[in-house]
């Protein structure tokens, strides 16, 4: 009986030792879990990609797998009802990530608020009149980006598990590029250097103009128009309340006000700051 109790003690020790440590071990893996999160959100928000394939606006997340196959016929019959984001060849940004369990889901240029195409209408101002802009004078010039938004949702079979910004962008490949020597790249090497600095830090600032703008905020969440003296004045609103809503003011397709604010619910405007 004595050998026996001896025996056992070490057993006892070690599980015992092993029971102690199972809460240690919960924090590390869930701090890793946190930080994995970070670097996916901050990886891949606001990152310009070149369409591949044929993408279809829709509401509802489009199903790709982290293998990298996708239901093309399924993406062609949900773009007969809403249309594509653009064209093949077109940049668009991720404008959101959502991280779940068994998905990475990507917003692409907002997604697809709202109804209808985004040049339909739009917001004279936060919580203004909606006015329809002339389809003819958003179309005349050819940006090179998506003109719409839709979501696509990453599924991995077995949990998303250890995998990367760099994984996420390979994964997409065949549907989006990531690829970052691309004549978007090139172009904005030939931009002034404080042009060049601001599409970089992802700013608008006085001076730039509406294709400069777009690489460096993506597309505005409203558009307003106003005569005033007889010229065109045309505000790009980002952001909603409650929150950060910044607005880009244009004459002649040059900016030549950037105004930063805070509106809370129900768009009371607070603690406004212009951006030089």
């Amino acid at each position: 009986m004595r050998t026996r109790l001896l025996a056992s003690g070490p057993i006892i020790g070690a599980a015992l030792a092993a029971l102690l440590s199972l809460p240690s071990l919960r924090a590390d893996s869930k701090k890793s879990a946190e930080d994995q999160h970070v670097e996916l959100i901050r990886g891949l928000t606001a990152e310009w990609a070149t369409v591949k394939a044929y993408l279809p606006r829709s509401k509802k997340p489009l199903d790709f797998d982290s293998s990298g196959a996708w239901d093309k016929d399924k993406w062609q019959e949900i773009g007969r009802e809403l249309g594509p984001t653009g064209k093949i060849g077109d940049l668009i940004q991720i404008t959101h990530v959502s991280i779940e369990k068994d998905a990475i889901v990507l917003e692409l240029n907002h997604g697809t608020k709202g109804s209808g195409h985004w040049y339909d209408h739009v917001q004279a101002g936060i919580g203004g009149a909606t006015q329809p802009i002339n389809s003819g004078q958003t179309s005349t010039v050819d940006t090179g980006i998506a003109v719409a938004g839709t979501n696509i949702a990453v599924r991995f079979s077995k949990g998303i598990g250890d995998v990367t910004t760099a994984d996420v962008k390979k994964m997409l490949k065949p549907v989006l590029d990531f690829d970052k020597q691309t004549v978007t790249e090139n172009y904005v090497d030939t931009l002034p250097p404080e042009i060049k600095k601001a599409v970089q830090d992802k700013k608008a600032i006085e001076g730039m103009d509406r294709d400069q703008v777009l690489l460096a905020l993506g597309r505005p969440v409203r558009k307003s128009r106003e005569t005033k003296d007889g010229q065109e004045i045309e505000d790009w609103i980002y952001g909603e309340p409650p929150g950060r809503i910044t607005f880009v003011t244009f004459t002649a397709g040059k900016v030549i006000h950037v105004k930063e604010t805070y509106a809370g619910l129900g768009g009371s405007i607070a603690g406004s700051t212009a951006q030089k």
